[in-house]
């Protein structure tokens, strides 16, 4: 089975689980419960985790930004704050906090006081457990321009107890990596923190909202 059809695959089993969901390819909205890619248009890399532990810092599982747009593990699943429920298909509005679950691993987009391995920046991991286990220290406030999160517009993610944005470095990595892109979190707004929804399924906003 082929990379890419290995991705349609998992996304489909994931759509499978959840039979309420409606979709839509017309979708504007950046909707809860949507299954999705974010690419960084500066180095023009995608968001992505894999079951690679960083060798220094938390030793947590790495975050990395990879060029290549049919990769299975650069979907993420996008949920509500810690502790608090979005339901599927609400659309997110600028300012709403959420967290990005990794598809594959179950883990959660995660920040916190290490430095990033290679450019010494805000270290960014993937942090949980199978079971969907999270903290605050995955909480990301949706920075954007309009009343809601568009698929067609740049935004920043700020990190809820630091401060500090998500980003892609200059740096790359050698083994076992080679050639992804270092992701961190710094504190001030840049290109290189900017993102942009691409490939996934944006659940459809509900009729009543």
């Amino acid at each position: 089975m082929s990379v890419t059809s290995a991705a349609h695959c998992i996304v489909a089993l994931f759509i499978a689980s959840s039979a309420t969901i409606v979709l839509s390819a017309g979708i504007q909205s950046v909707t809860c419960g949507s299954v999705l890619k974010l690419i960084n248009p500066h180095y023009n890399v995608r968001l992505h985790s894999h079951d690679v532990k960083y060798g220094s810092g938390s030793a947590q599982q790495s975050i990395t930004g990879v060029t290549q747009a049919d990769d299975i593990n650069s979907y993420w699943v996008l949920k509500g704050a810690f502790s608090k429920q979005c339901p599927r298909g609400v659309p997110v509005k600028c300012g709403f906090t959420v967290r990005l679950q990794h598809l594959s691993t179950h883990l959660f987009l995660h920040s916190h006081h290490f430095a990033s391995p290679l450019s010494s920046n805000q270290e960014v991991s993937c942090f949980g457990d199978t079971a969907g286990g999270s903290d605050s220290g995955d909480n990301w406030v949706v920075e954007c321009s309009s009343e809601y999160w568009r698929r067609d517009e740049s935004v920043r993610l700020k990190h809820v107890d630091t401060g500090m944005y998500l980003q892609a470095s200059p740096q790359t990595y050698g083994r076992p990596i080679n050639g992804q892109r270092e992701i961190c979190a710094a504190g001030s707004k840049s290109p290189q923190n900017l993102w942009k929804t691409m490939e996934g399924v944006y659940m459809e906003p509900s009729k009543t909202l």
